[in-house]
């Protein structure tokens, strides 16, 4: 009643994780005749418990038995052990959609995905009860065990060369190497290593997980979103994952104009008009006449999305003038002083 556009979730992640299907269902039924959405950060991407295939099942189960429009966000298969299941993950939600669900899926156009240590290492039963039980756990007897389930988990995210570490506030040095180097250097084992960083404070990863193939392979489906998946940091601080700077610049240099995975309308259509159709969004993500004017002109040739792992705080480039509610904000490739922004509000269906 105030404007929410539905209900999001976290399944993946403590607490969401120890939330049960049918908890899940009811919550989103909740939101069906404001014509809600349920997104969800899917209870597992890759093998950690139900498996990937299992966890976008779940969000079909959702929003076929709540009524509502279902996100699996942000859809991939992570890790080695499942590449090549977007195929499967493909076929379940066009199923589903061709029974009259309504199912779409969000992704950022990156072979790396970005989480926390916590998150991505240590499993959900030491988490149980917040960062001072699970410290309590890892500084006690179940220490062993819980180092055994973290190298079990560095497997599932291709090795510890795989993680590159974003932030880590205890001691800035760490941001930008390998959690293989780091742990080389202390003489100790990988999963170790992570331990003895989360005793200090959680950090930051942006871990290499992905197939090229699944990433193409999903972003070729019409319902398929672009977004970014961005962590809001300020500039300069850390090495956080690209994607907040360069996810939609990327898409349209990489996937549009060098591989061409997608056309060129497809991409934009991705970015604007679906997403505004998804999220209820009117006059929203059209050029035509009676829609709000927000426009963004580039060049194809020009397009280049500079943020890289090493040095994420940058533009893109070839982006050159933006309209936002008709009003330049940025022209000629300089900003304006113009602040035309405002809150966006879903039209109830």
């Amino acid at each position: 009643e105030a404007g929410a556009l539905g209900l999001s979730s976290g399944l993946y992640y403590a607490p969401g994780s120890y939330s049960k299907t049918a908890e899940v269902i009811a919550m989103a039924r909740a939101t069906a005749p404001f014509g809600g959405v349920y997104s969800s950060h899917i209870r597992d991407e890759a093998d950690y418990s139900i498996g990937v295939v299992a966890a976008v099942d779940e969000v079909i189960a959702v929003a076929e038995g709540a009524g509502v429009t279902g996100v699996v966000s942000h859809m991939k298969a992570l890790g080695p052990a499942n590449w090549g299941k977007s195929r499967v993950l493909v076929q379940h939600i066009e199923a589903a959609r061709a029974r009259g669900v309504q199912v779409f899926a969000d992704q950022y156009p990156y072979e790396a995905s970005g989480t926390g240590i916590v998150g991505a290492l240590m499993p959900r039963s030491a988490q149980v009860g917040g960062r001072e039980a699970m410290l309590k756990r890892i500084k006690g007897e179940l220490r062993a065990e819980i180092r055994a389930q973290v190298a079990e988990n560095l497997v599932r995210r291709g090795g510890a060369d795989t993680l590159l570490i974003s932030r880590f506030e205890p001691d800035p040095s760490y941001e930008g190497q390998r959690l293989s180097a780091l742990a080389a250097r202390a003489g100790v084992a990988p999963e170790e290593f992570a331990l003895q960083m989360l005793e200090r404070g959680d950090a930051g990863l942006v871990s290499f997980n992905m197939s090229e193939d699944d990433i193409a392979h999903i972003m070729r489906q019409p319902w398929t979103m672009t977004c970014t998946d961005g962590d809001l940091v300020p500039m300069g601080l850390g090495k956080p994952h690209p994607r907040a700077y360069g996810a939609f610049p990327r898409k349209l240099e990489r996937y549009v104009r060098e591989q061409q995975v997608v056309g060129l309308a497809d991409a934009i259509r991705s970015m604007t008009s679906l997403p505004a159709l998804v999220f209820g969004l009117a006059d929203r993500g059209q050029l035509r006449v009676g829609a709000y004017a927000d426009v963004v002109l580039f060049s194809l040739a020009d397009v280049d999305d500079v943020a890289t792992y090493e040095n994420p705080h940058q533009l893109a480039a070839g982006i050159t003038d933006v309209v936002v509610n008709g009003q330049w904000v940025r022209r000629a490739g300089e900003f304006t002083s113009a602040l035309p922004g405002r809150v966006v509000v879903p039209v109830r269906r």
